[in-house]
């Protein structure tokens, strides 16, 4: 896939603010694109919609997955599916008489792909589609509405008689997201290096979670990223004790609760919400380095580690 996220899809999405170059859709379709552009946080609640159905169906907890790639082809048509229910829980729809949601009066069908297009059925033709495409990898995924004609289709069809739109069709989609940001699945972006280690045969779910933090440092981890490390059903309490086993490393986990908010925006990390959690290796801050981010814990001033820092242990409580 090129560097660009669905670059046919992208192209489309700025040629159709010239009218001239695609006709002006339909006054219904309007209604709709009108209805969920006034939602509020629709891009951060369509993201978290996709990463929870990506994630259920992926079912890291039992399966230790966490790539779209390793679904069986069930799996991944269920996705769809998965991504029609969430969606409609997320923004509280209604089912419409033929198609998935009934949105400002009008009937929507819901489509998702993790692919390069979407596939439509015989039955949508003449219908309002909701378009949804999410790439895993990119951490981002692309929301818009095209009413389903035979001239935006391609000629060749699958063998349930499904095709996908054409070019045509792709640049009379009306773009609700052209390019939103999808939370990001850590996992898939570590270096196989880092996940062997992770993952390493015959490791106990508490190792798994060790290595975790040992290597993913600065970056926030999410709830569903411990699940399918640790694989364990008191996975969280794996992260409480990971605490004490890198506290030697001079490792420390920062969540949500006490003073590791603050800890964390004194050395200038990012603020981990409520099932996410930051890990860092810190130094002792001297007081000739006034520049230097620090923050104070239990009597020692303690920075984030850098080349030429003696190695020290955490804290034991922060």
């Amino acid at each position: 896939m090129e560097d660009s996220l669905f670059p046919l899809d992208i192209a489309a999405a700025q040629k159709i603010a010239n009218p001239s170059t695609s006709p002006e859709p339909d006054p219904n379709l309007l209604k709709v694109r009108d209805w969920f552009k006034m939602q509020s946080n629709l891009e951060a609640r369509f993201g978290q919609a996709l990463r929870q159905s990506i994630d259920e169906v992926l079912d890291g907890q039992r399966t230790g997955r966490f790539n779209i790639k390793d679904l069986e082809k069930t799996e991944k048509t269920y996705l769809g599916t998965k991504v029609e229910i969430i969606t409609r829980a997320e923004f509280n729809l209604g089912r419409g008489e033929k198609m998935d949601f009934s949105i400002s009066g009008h009937d929507v069908d819901s489509k998702f792909t993790s692919g390069d297009n979407w596939t439509i059925p015989r039955e949508a033709d003449g219908h309002i589609c909701l378009l949804i495409k999410a790439s895993d990898i990119k951490a981002s995924y692309q929301v818009g509405l095209l009413r389903i004609h035979e001239t935006l289709l391609n000629l060749g069809a699958n063998r349930d008689g499904k095709r996908t739109p054409s070019a045509a069709g792709r640049e009379a989609i009306q773009w609700i997201i052209p390019e939103g940001r999808l939370p990001e699945n850590i996992l898939l972006n570590l270096p196989d290096a880092d996940i062997n280690a992770i993952f390493k045969t015959g490791s106990s779910g508490q190792a798994r979670t060790n290595e975790l933090f040992l290597r993913v440092q600065g970056r926030l981890v999410n709830r569903n990223t411990v699940l399918t490390v640790a694989r364990q059903d008191d996975s969280l309490k794996r992260v409480r004790d990971a605490r004490h086993h890198l506290r030697s490393e001079g490792i420390m986990i920062l969540g949500h609760q006490k003073q590791h908010p603050h800890i964390a925006r004194a050395l200038g990390l990012r603020v981990p919400d409520k099932g996410s959690w930051i890990s860092i290796r810190v130094a002792h801050a001297d007081d000739f380095e006034p520049t230097r981010r620090s923050t104070r814990i239990s009597g020692q001033n303690y920075a984030v580690w850098k080349e030429g820092d003696s190695p020290v242990p955490a804290p034991t409580e922060y």
